[in-house]
């Protein structure tokens, strides 16, 4: 979809905001606001000063939203709360938080009637008359987005704190409240078909890791042949297995060597790699930003990687936190041979001729395995552990040496063909993530002319689209 530009710009004095439509005005974005409001924490619940305290882990970043599905309420006096209340329209900035990957400074829309106030880390931005709210809120998502808030954030203790003050001296550009409406209304259906297409290729990269679960754990217990006489394993999670297979469980074949609890004063910048159980995701080891000298190889010789060697992780989340749950597995990648495994670890070596290691490694990944470690992690709600000898009372099946080869090769055949799918459907959603910033940063800075855009005739069917797509995200 292209859109016609303006047919008179003038020069905005921004080099980040270059031309501007002419009829349009540019001052600081503290005149669209009533400035910042600090907002409160109050004290525990006590059932009669309670209201809802709308916190950072509350925005939907990218729907630019508060979401309302964990809300959390704390005891707030009228007093506290006179000054700081939210109303329909409000906009929410985040002073306090951030990171390395997430800068400090996102701001989202609060479209709610029920009493709330922000919390200590988050300030209450109330537009003047003359400003839409919703137009406000993709000015701030183009400027976040562009990184101009990051000459006001202020590094202490780990944590990132804006200087809103400073931040609302930034100037920006401005067209009338009718025209800003109507932007805000374009961009409200333009994200919303975007946002549509993204949670359809979220949905695809889900199904993608299914079936590649599937296929995985249907080659360890089936086999290749669906020809082949089949048997009673007599074990639930496997059920008829190939008749010339052999049960066994995974503590008569298999050995572990334990990564090493080195202390925080033996690590350096530079020297051996150490790996932890944090760096183990996607099934490899992704990049360790920890060192060790290399004085402890010596001492550590059985925490020593190899490639190719099999890690699991024995501390992590609750299995309900599927990106970082206890139990995830890795084949350690060439450029880790040498390094050093880090407590919170353990290295599954094959201890005989009758397991091939390749075949081992896709038994680990069936789902199977993975309820058997959901089983037996025990912990807190916050993380959990895994004891080894529960981690190797496991059953499986030894097809002959020949087969266990030829299953392994043929799943990797298939997983590499799933992971050209995957790059795919990841670059797509890649280039629609781009695609709606690009747009709403033309819109809101005026590259693009929508004046004469007009919404659907009939938008019921696409609303009800959209508003399942939202649903789906919130949960």
């Amino acid at each position: 979809m292209s859109f016609p530009r303006y047919p008179e710009y003038k020069e905005s004095g921004l080099e980040r905001l270059g031309l501007v439509p002419a009829h349009w005005d540019i001052y600081s974005l503290k005149r669209s606001v009533e400035g910042c409001v600090n907002g409160i924490w109050g004290d525990e619940a006590d059932g009669e000063n309670d209201l809802a305290v709308i916190r950072v882990a509350d925005f939907q970043r990218s729907k630019l939203r508060v979401g309302t599905k964990k809300l959390t309420y704390r005891s707030i006096t009228d007093k506290e709360k006179e000054a700081r209340k939210l109303r329909f329209g409000d906009l929410l900035i985040e002073k306090s938080g951030g990171g390395d990957k997430t800068l400090v400074g996102c701001v989202v829309l609060f479209e709610y009637d029920f009493g709330a106030v922000s919390s200590n880390f988050v300030a209450r931005m109330r537009p003047l008359p003359a400003f839409n709210s919703n137009f406000l809120c993709y000015a701030f998502d183009s400027l976040y987005k562009g990184r101009v808030n990051y000459p006001s954030i202020k590094q202490t203790t780990g944590i990132q704190n804006l200087d809103s003050e400073s931040y609302l001296q930034e100037r920006f550009c401005f067209p009338t409240l009718t025209e800003q409406t109507h932007i805000a209304r374009f961009l409200d259906l333009e994200t919303a078909k975007i946002d549509t297409l993204i949670q359809e290729q979220k949905r695809l990269i889900e199904l993608l890791k299914e079936k590649r679960q599937a296929m995985i754990s249907h080659a360890v217990t089936k086999g290749l042949d669906p020809d082949v006489p089949m048997k009673d394993s007599g074990v639930e999670w496997l059920g008829e297995v190939p008749a010339h297979w052999e049960a066994s469980r995974l503590n008569y074949h298999v050995t572990t060597r334990k990564g090493v609890a080195f202390k925080a004063d033996d690590f350096s910048q530079e020297g051996i790699p150490v790996v932890k159980a944090s760096d183990i995701k996607d099934k490899s080891i992704r990049g360790t930003s920890t060192c060790i000298s290399e004085q402890f190889l010596a001492i550590h010789r059985k925490a020593i990687l190899r490639a190719g060697d099999i890690v699991l992780s024995t501390v992590g989340s609750h299995p309900d936190v599927k990106a970082s749950a206890v139990g995830q597995i890795a084949k350690v990648p060439s450029k880790f041979s040498g390094a050093l495994l880090n407590q919170n670890t353990v290295i599954f070596d094959v201890a005989d001729k009758q397991v091939v290691r390749e075949y081992l490694f896709f038994v680990l990944q069936t789902s199977g395995y993975r309820d058997h470690l959901d089983i037996n992690a025990h912990g807190t709600a916050n993380q959990v552990s895994l004891n080894v000898a529960d981690m190797l009372d496991f059953p499986f099946l030894l097809p002959p040496l020949k087969e266990q080869r030829l299953v392994a090769s043929q799943i990797k055949a298939e997983i590499d063909k799933l992971k050209g799918l995957n790059e795919v459907v990841e670059r797509t959603h890649s280039l629609l993530l781009e695609r709606r910033s690009a747009l709403i940063s033309a819109a809101v800075t005026g590259k693009i002319d929508v004046r004469n855009w007009q919404p659907p005739a009939d938008e019921s069917t696409f609303d009800e689209k959209v508003r399942q797509a939202e649903m789906e995200v919130e949960s």
